[in-house]
């Protein structure tokens, strides 16, 4: 039957995130960054003072307003004043060059930019931001035609009357990385996102004491998800521009921070950097790894390193933080942990009974409300109020998860599936690779062929290709790849994860040259 934890009492109130705190503890630091920190009173001011100048640009409740922005204080501080405002945040990804900022503006019918300006030239280049009915506003400096935001936060706010807050209306429109295809608008409300933060909060055990530590972007779900938790029982929040070591390692030694949520490649960059310590991770109660699997041989070089152990967690842009690893007690090595609060959990098989290994299905408060202007996928995803994640997972009779791939992905080799996830973590216990991805090919006899690419650690001679292929198989028997190719450097998509769809991409237009050496190689 569904694995479900406790109801959560409500959802966090988004459109009002510091409520009366300034009261409190106005003096405190609530939220720093690497250029500038805010304390609660002056985080609430340059809120409310941007929230009123919005409106006084003649921007309307549900009215989409877009940001293209580092990650900083600033972008914070404009995604709560939107919400405050009544508008519909639409953050796009840093990493987006002007065609993928175009698709984002026009699918999402933006009003308004929020830009910095170091992207000026791919703003010029955009055939729609300059166009925008609203315009830009510009953090940095002004662009041609823009606002800046460094005047309109120093210019005293105009008397305003925010609308009524309609918690069931969307506010937030996420667009996917688009790694199974063309990237979707996922919606959220202010309910569903504050459902997404409180539940996440609960289940890091948040208390006001603690120093939390975003470690990516919060233009993507998850790392804002963290930093809202932690508004909201008022804790103090870091943010950092990069996420290498050189950017990184400072911050935790100057700011101490109790909690870290990162990607697994920066917590895999941040071990193999020369100049770690096992001190700088000393004040961290929990370091937590999510948007990826975590390698299980690099989770115990990384504890051996630090000292800390990896807490993983598995959500996706539609059920955000939905399921995370023991935070207190002894945590299951490879699991992706129980289900978070307010959500509920059911794996199915394909005739949709109830099995220990298969689909994952979601509900609960938390979820998201459907896809932008997609009403026909967003009633495929759905049954009976329950999502399909396209995920496939394995419980045990604990309640512990294990992400075993996207059925997108799952690679079918005679009559078998194998999840590429699987097989990367056992590529990758060659003590030369650094990174690896894993793809099918279409086969006329086998259904699929499993192809590995792979990178090596800095220094690491090439190893034959047989040797590789020899420790995979060690561990995963059949699963292990037929074929393996060495490349400089593996492809991530604009989320940081492994770009499977750009592997399938290049081995489909290999030469027949490279194809052949690859299985001479053997």
């Amino acid at each position: 039957m569904p694995l479900s934890r406790p109801k959560l009492s409500g959802p966090v109130p988004l459109y009002d995130l510091l409520g009366q705190v300034v009261r409190t503890q106005a003096d405190e630091l609530a939220l720093v960054a690497e250029e500038k920190s805010w304390t609660w009173r002056n985080l609430a001011r340059d809120i409310d003072t941007l929230a009123a100048h919005l409106v006084a640009m003649e921007l309307e409740k549900g009215d989409r307003v877009a940001s293209l922005m580092p990650n900083c204080g600033e972008l914070l501080v404009f995604y709560l004043a939107c919400l405050k405002a009544g508008l519909v945040v639409t953050p796009l990804n840093y990493r987006y060059t002007p065609p993928s900022i175009d698709f984002a503006l026009g699918a999402s019918g933006t009003r308004m930019l929020f830009v910095h300006n170091e992207r000026s030239a791919d703003v010029a280049a955009s055939e729609l931001a300059g166009g925008l009915s609203r315009g830009l506003i510009s953090v940095g400096g002004a662009l041609s035609g823009s606002k800046c935001y460094e005047t309109l936060i120093e210019t005293d706010a105009p008397k305003t009357d925010f609308p009524e807050p309609d918690l069931t209306a969307t506010a937030f429109i996420f667009f996917t990385s688009g790694s199974t295809g063309t990237p979707k608008g996922v919606m959220h409300s202010i309910f569903s996102f504050g459902s997404v933060t409180a539940s996440f909060a609960q289940a890091m055990c948040l208390t006001q004491a603690d120093v939390v530590f975003p470690g990516g972007s919060i233009s993507h779900v998850g790392s804002l998800s963290t930093a809202l938790a932690a508004l909201s029982i008022k804790a103090k929040v870091i943010l950092a521009t990069g996420f290498d070591g050189d950017t990184v390692l400072p911050l935790l030694r100057r700011q101490r921070p109790t909690i870290l949520v990162a990607l697994p490649a920066a917590l895999i960059g941040m071990m193999h950097d020369r100049k770690t310590t096992r001190d700088d991770f000393s004040s961290l109660r929990l370091s937590i790894s999510g948007g990826d699997k975590f390698p299980i041989d690099l989770e115990k070089a990384f504890v051996d390193l630090t000292g800390v152990e990896i807490t993983e967690t598995y959500g996706l842009t539609e059920a955000t933080d939905c399921m995370i690893g023991r935070t207190n007690g002894e945590a299951k090595s490879g699991s992706v942990g129980q289900v978070c609060p307010g959500f509920s959990a059911s794996i199915r098989d394909n005739s949709g009974q109830e099995v220990t290994e298969g689909n994952l299905w979601l509900a609960g408060d938390p979820l998201f409300l459907g896809y932008w202007s997609d009403p026909e996928t967003t009633t495929q995803s759905f049954s009976d109020g329950w999502f399909y994640t396209g995920d496939v997972m394995r419980v045990d009779s604990e309640g512990n998860f294990w992400f075993r791939g996207r059925t997108k992905q799952i690679i079918v080799h005679d009559g078998s599936n194998i999840a590429p996830q699987e097989v990367e973590e056992a590529v990758m216990l060659h003590p030369a690779v650094e990174l690896a991805g894993v793809i099918g090919l279409y086969d006329a006899r086998h259904g699929e062929n499993v192809w590995a690419y792979v990178s090596l650690k800095d220094g690491a001679t090439a190893p034959p290709i047989q040797e590789i292929i020899e420790v995979a198989r060690k561990q995963i028997g059949y699963k292990a790849p037929e074929v393996i190719i060495i490349l400089n450097e593996i492809p991530l998509n604009a989320s940081g994860k492994v770009d499977r769809v750009a592997l399938k991409n290049f081995a489909l237009t290999v030469s027949r040259d490279s194809l052949d050496q690859a299985f001479n190689s053997k």
